[in-house]
């Protein structure tokens, strides 16, 4: 995860030396060597993939001569993605980052005990007709929301686990062509995240968030932002709210967007191909993929 970035671009290296010393943990050699066990707890997930992400982009900055700024219309990312997305429109430092995702991570994990709640991918069914579903599962003193709208055809729920399980039961008889349990440690984007929203709003008190330089689209908006303490209501709400990212990629298409990258995965890619399949879509995880990017950039 990463290792390759590192060992081919300086650059990249100093990425992950800074994540590691910002978090006071050699955080690279768990993604390098593991175990994977360690490094998929959220804690750890979530700087770990923001430190790919922004490896990429120094390699495409400082190896490659493009600047973000010069090339992009606006920036966004899913859930711990946003921040990326802030890091590298230089809105947030790299260690501040690193930061605050090690501090939503365990503030996410701390807010419902494991075995409470649940997260369900429901296939082949609307944004609307899954929150309908959620509605009608969650019986009194439950919760059960539409947490990701992610692409056409494919939302996420989450909340208490028997109302998740009764939401995929459902689906099922309204033509869902799949209802599949999510392999995730916590509820996230549901209201029963309240705990973490709090002790993000504690944590996001004294960032020092800046302007960014490109506007971010906001996850719980599917609008543009620019300013740091707009940023910081969003970032806080986030945590509860629902992803909207299927609206979020067509709001950047309404806005002139013709072309799309990933930088540091290929998940967001297949996503945003499925909303606007005639955009230019490309991803860049590893050296060959940010080469190619480059030379058709």
């Amino acid at each position: 995860m990463g290792r390759g970035l590192a060992e081919a671009s300086p650059a990249a290296r100093a990425v992950f030396e800074e994540v590691d010393e910002a978090l006071g943990q050699h955080l690279s050699k768990l993604m390098w060597e593991g175990p994977e066990a360690e490094l998929t707890l959220t804690a750890n997930a979530q700087p770990a993939i923001m430190a790919v992400s922004i490896a990429a982009l120094r390699v495409l900055e400082s190896e490659m001569g493009l600047r973000l700024s010069d090339k992009a219309a606006f920036v966004a990312g899913h859930s711990l993605g946003e921040y990326t997305a802030l890091a590298a429109a230089g809105s947030l430092g790299i260690a501040d980052t690193a930061r605050l995702l090690r501090r939503r991570g365990d503030a996410m994990q701390a807010a419902v005990a494991p075995g409470i709640g649940a997260m369900a991918a429901l296939l082949g069914l609307g944004f609307d007709a899954v929150a309908e579903i959620a509605a009608e599962a969650a019986e009194p003193g439950e919760v059960c929301a539409a947490a990701n709208d992610n692409a056409p055809g494919q939302v996420v729920v989450s909340g208490h686990a028997a109302a998740v399980a009764r939401a995929m039961a459902i689906a099922r008889t309204r033509g869902a062509r799949h209802a599949v349990l999510l392999p995730v440690s916590a509820p996230f984007h549901c209201s029963l995240m309240q705990p973490a929203a709090d002790a993000m709003a504690k944590a996001l008190e004294g960032a020092p968030l800046q302007r960014p330089f490109v506007p971010l689209i906001a996850n719980v908006t599917a609008a543009a932002v620019t300013d740091p303490g707009e940023i910081r209501r969003l970032l806080v709400e986030q945590v509860t709210g629902t992803v909207r990212w299927r609206e979020s990629v067509l709001a950047m298409a309404d806005l002139g967007v013709t072309g799309f990258v990933e930088l540091g995965g290929k998940v967001l890619g297949p996503m945003i191909k499925r909303i606007t399949p005639d955009a230019k879509n490309q991803s860049a995880a590893d050296m060959p993929g940010i080469e190619a990017l480059a030379k058709d950039l």
